[in-house]
């Protein structure tokens, strides 16, 4: 390569008002360095001591994850990397590798103190270049935040539709086999030679027991029943009693309805009107089952809409902050259910409150999640949800009954980055960004903690 002059340095952009004098202390106080296609400038753990100038080539950053490598972004010629005036950064969290021969001039931070003391202008450059590299790691960190959320979300909405969407196609299956039946039984039941008046007896019976719907019974008083129906019908020349019995038991049959049924038709008619009894149960029971699954299906679509208010534009909007606090707890329902939570609600009448919806969802998701997980190691696991009126403003409080916050971290948990999860786990921007969502409402949102009880409350303006 060409030797190193001003000139040359000034072809990367941040240093081209740099002074030629300023230029030329930096090269005469760095080390050119050369590498050669997969080397690395630096890896993990290494200590970030100099300041490096890529003059040719260029490098991938990547970060190991899970025992694999992800390529996070690339250095190309004619950037600055490495130590900068005034950064914190001690070790390298990531690889540089050379993706061609290379050559970098590296200046040792020793020099940094002198440089900061003489040459402002170079001093200034390379502040600036810090505060871009912290913004842009800022964003990206905030990117990686919500990209978890929706990978934790996302994973919970396919766990909370597998139960439904199963439950659709079984039920689905089992009345299509039960329908194929009906051919066999229709032929006994066209049969029957029955009153008008009897017909209608017998009809209210198994209507009034269909619309009352499945019962649930103890385990114990369900057994003695299905045993009671089971003998009966086998008295009564059935001989798959206690198949029928348990259908007939679901619907809260006793043998009283059978005596009534048995009174009002034939001997011979008995059985088939039984069975037909027992046809329009469990097509019943099978249909109701395929609606509330439905059912649940379309609720969870419809959360999904109101947490991500994606029919809506970006725009204060006076809402019902319940809603949003609704949703989310059905967007976490599967964290709720594996950790065994009780979610109490205590929801006063509230007026609606002006709102940005989508970014009050991401605080109601932040602070309930964060509660959840601080109740992993609990006894009696409970979350809160208080809401009620304070002056002109709406305050809802978050409580759990976690382990709490040390009072020695307490006043930094809002800070940016600063986080108490494990690595992976949290990147510390969950707080902070409910902070700054709150700031812009114009509210407040403050903490308080002990052993058992962590309550965050947020307020905000009905104005």
């Amino acid at each position: 390569m060409k030797k190193i002059s001003p000139e040359l340095l000034k072809s990367v952009n941040e240093l081209e008002s740099v002074p030629d004098n300023q230029l030329e202390w930096l090269i005469e106080n760095s080390e050119l360095r050369s590498f050669e296609e997969g080397d690395y400038l630096f890896r993990k753990g290494d200590p970030i001591d100099r300041l490096n100038i890529i003059l040719e080539g260029r490098f991938a950053i990547k970060v190991e994850q899970n025992g694999q490598f992800r390529l996070v972004s690339n250095l190309e010629s004619n950037s600055i990397t490495g130590y900068l005036p005034y950064s914190r950064a001690i070790a390298a969290s990531g690889y540089a590798e050379a993706l061609a021969p290379a050559k970098v001039l590296s200046l040792h931070k020793d020099h940094f103190r002198h440089m900061i003391h003489e040459f402002e202008e170079l001093t200034t450059v390379l502040v600036h270049e810090m505060s871009t590299r912290i913004r842009h790691f800022t964003k990206l960190q905030q990117q990686n935040d919500k990209m978890m959320a929706l990978g934790k979300l996302s994973a919970g909405l396919a766990h909370e539709l597998n139960n439904p969407s199963a439950a659709v196609v079984r039920s689905a299956r089992s009345l299509k086999k039960h329908l194929s039946f009906l051919p066999d039984h229709f032929k006994s039941v066209i049969k029957i030679r029955i009153e008008d008046h009897l017909v209608d007896a017998i009809n209210k019976i198994v209507f009034d027991k269909a619309g009352a719907g499945v019962v649930h019974l103890p385990l114990m008083e369900r057994s003695e029943k299905e045993d009671e129906i089971a003998e009966w019908l086998e008295d009564n020349g059935f001989q798959d009693g206690y198949e029928l019995a348990e259908n007939f038991v679901d619907f809260n049959f006793s043998l009283s309805d059978f005596e009534q049924v048995k009174s009002s038709v034939r001997a011979q008619d008995l059985v088939p009107i039984v069975n037909w009894l027992s046809q329009v149960l469990i097509t019943e029971k099978l249909v109701n089952e395929i609606e509330e699954a439905s059912q649940r299906i379309n609720d969870l679509v419809l959360s999904v809409k109101s947490y991500t208010h994606m029919d809506q534009a970006p725009e204060r909007k006076h809402t019902d902050i319940h809603i949003g606090i609704n949703s989310t707890l059905t967007m976490l329902q599967h964290k709720l259910k594996k950790g065994n939570i009780e979610v109490i609600r205590n929801f006063a009448e509230l007026p609606e409150v002006p709102i940005f919806v989508s970014e009050m969802n991401q605080v109601w998701t932040n602070l309930i999640d964060n509660a959840i997980d601080g109740m992993d190691a609990a006894g009696d696991k409970k979350l809160e949800i208080q809401s009620t009126k304070d002056g002109r403003f709406v305050k809802t409080q978050i409580i759990d009954s976690g382990k709490g916050i040390p009072e020695d971290i307490i006043d930094k948990i809002f800070d940016p980055f600063f986080t108490t999860k494990p690595v992976g786990k949290g990147t510390g921007l969950g707080l902070d960004v409910v902070r700054q969502i709150v700031n812009q409402h114009n509210g407040s949102i403050n903490v308080n903690s002990k052993p058992g009880r962590t309550e965050f409350v947020v307020c905000l303006p009905m104005d």
